[in-house]
């Protein structure tokens, strides 16, 4: 390996992990850089195993991407951490390997345009497979520069990921050539990625600026518990002890005004879904409300089970008891609970994969003892086919659960049925006091402004949050404390683009990889076989 090479390719993926830590976003402009540098330099070389020599320079940059900024993950699970990482490093270098063959049979311009949506079909494929881990899609990266990215609520992260790429390849295209001695320095052509960079930060800022928020208030109060998931939620602690710091914590800041009281991830446990009166603190907190605040309505996350007879129609997340008589599912829920009412319920269903579920369950079933949930229960947990909302006194909810916060196509399913208030439950204290919690927190900003939709964050512990339309923070706890926090937020009935539209970029970047990844694959045979077709080049101007 040159040296050369080696620095940059490092390079990149320091620059590509420094916004997940905290750096800006801005960052992710130049990011690729140094990769599209080896990248250039390889292909001008014209070396039969230049494009290995590439892949192994790509992989490198997205492990240290990868590791850099993910791996908090093995505070839960060591081994979930390396699968992660390695299973993510190896997607992301495919990518630009496959996109840098291209380039080799159809030339620099049909590669590059090959590049982009290649990316964007990885993406895109990547939420919504059993693999599942987007938490690196490029378009994250601006989470903590919420005025830069206003605009997408039209697009969604992907029209980020997007935006990142062209900057990269325009200035690329430009800045290679000098570097490499094959070009010379042209003012004129700079003006292109200027406008690029420009024209988008310019329509984020005139709309940060000039949204305004209709007035249409609810007061919501959330309570931090702030138990330690490791040694008392699930074990150290008892549920009484943790039900009453719940309750502390709604009965410190309610008032008649009052509407929603919001509590974390798994803040009760075992709640059979037959029967949920039957659970003492469901029944307690109904005493709660109605003898204090009939007004408000609780919502409050929980690990729930429901019992099936055996000529029920059974799901694939199915359990049995030892003697296989009690067939019943496990379920990570959020619970709508109001005084003298149906208690309601929606169960958490973009799961973690390999802690809340098995990936390719029918395939792998036999390894699900071995897997830890996040959640505190093994094995792969129930879902349901769509999203669920709770109405309260003219306020529709939809509670997006910890890791589906993350996923902003599967939230607007929760718009899509009027939707005009998110509620975020989550349990942020697996990861301790690492970037983890903070990205995570961060996400919550992005789908405010994706659907412009306030948000009432709760966290058990982490960060808990009030967030405006604009992804604003309008109140936030402090990290690994025991507290609440009240506010009112803003209520919003209407419908952005990309509420409507969902991952439009995702779906033409599938459509256009596949497309011309079978052109590419067509010239490769006819200049007789793949293998020989992948060192032919296009002799075209840089």
């Amino acid at each position: 390996m040159k040296p050369r090479y080696l620095i940059a390719a490092l390079f990149s993926g320091v620059l590509l992990s420094l916004p997940w830590l905290g750096g800006s976003g801005t960052l992710l402009f130049i990011a690729f850089l140094p990769l599209l540098y080896i990248e250039s330099a390889l292909f001008s070389e014209r070396h039969t195993y230049g494009s290995i020599v590439f892949g192994l320079y790509s992989f490198l940059t997205f492990f240290i991407w990868n590791g850099l900024t993910t791996w908090w993950i093995a505070h839960a699970t060591l081994i979930g951490a390396a699968v992660a990482i390695m299973l993510n490093s190896l997607l992301m270098s495919a990518v630009w390997w496959i996109a840098h063959n291209v380039k080799r049979i159809k030339g620099i311009t049909y590669g590059n345009y090959f590049l982009v949506f290649a990316w964007l079909a990885f993406e895109y494929l990547h939420y919504n497979w059993d693999m599942s881990w987007p938490w690196l899609t490029l378009g994250n990266g601006f989470a903590n520069d919420i005025y830069l990215i206003q605009w997408y609520e039209i697009t969604g992260v992907l029209g980020g990921s997007l935006w990142v790429l062209l900057l990269n390849l325009l200035v690329g295209s430009l800045l290679n050539p000098l570097l490499l001695g094959t070009g010379h320095f042209d003012r004129k052509r700079w003006i292109i990625p200027a406008m690029a960079l420009c024209i988008p930060l310019a329509c984020s800022l005139f709309r940060f600026s000039s949204y305004r928020e209709k007035t249409d208030p609810v007061e919501v109060v959330i309570s931090q518990p702030n138990i330690d998931p490791y040694h008392d939620k699930f074990r150290g602690m008892s549920y009484d002890d943790q039900f009453d710091r719940l309750i502390a914590g709604f009965d410190s800041l309610g008032t008649p005004e009052t509407r929603f009281f919001i509590g974390p991830e798994t803040a009760l446990h075992d709640v059979w879904e037959n029967n949920p009166d039957r659970n003492w603190h469901v029944w307690s907190l109904k005493r709660f409300l109605n003898l204090n605040y009939p007004d408000a309505v609780a919502i409050v996350g929980a690990s729930s089970y429901r019992q099936y007879q055996p000529d029920d129609a059974l799901p694939e997340s199915v359990r049995y008891r030892n003697d296989s008589s009690f067939i019943y599912t496990a379920h990570n829920s959020a619970l709508f609970i109001r005084p003298r009412e149906k208690v309601g319920i929606y169960h958490k269903s973009v799961l973690v994969s390999g802690v809340e579920k098995m990936p390719f369950q029918k395939f792998f079933r036999f390894l699900e003892p071995l897997i830890l949930d996040l959640g505190g229960m093994t094995g792969t947990l129930g879902t349901q086919p769509k999203p669920t909302v709770f109405t309260h006194d003219g306020t529709i909810v939809g509670v997006p659960i910890c890791y589906e916060s993350g996923y902003g196509a599967y939230i607007s399913g929760f718009v899509e049925k009027g939707a005009n208030l998110l509620l975020v439950i989550t349990n942020d204290g697996w990861w301790y006091n690492s970037p983890g919690y903070r990205q995570h927190l961060s996400f919550s900003r992005l789908r405010a402004v994706e659907f412009r939709r306030s948000v009432a964050r709760c966290a058990n512990t982490g960060i808990s949050c009030l967030i405006d339309q604009r992804g604003m923070y309008l109140q936030k706890t402090r990290w690994w404390e025991q507290t609440a926090i009240r506010g009112s937020l803003n209520r919003n009935n209407a419908r952005t683009l990309y509420a409507r539209l969902g991952d439009v970029l995702g779906r033409i970047g599938v459509f256009l990889f596949v497309l011309m990844g079978l052109g590419a694959l067509a010239e490769g045979l006819k200049n007789k076989g793949v293998g020989q077709g992948l060192i032919i080049h296009k002799k075209e101007p840089h």
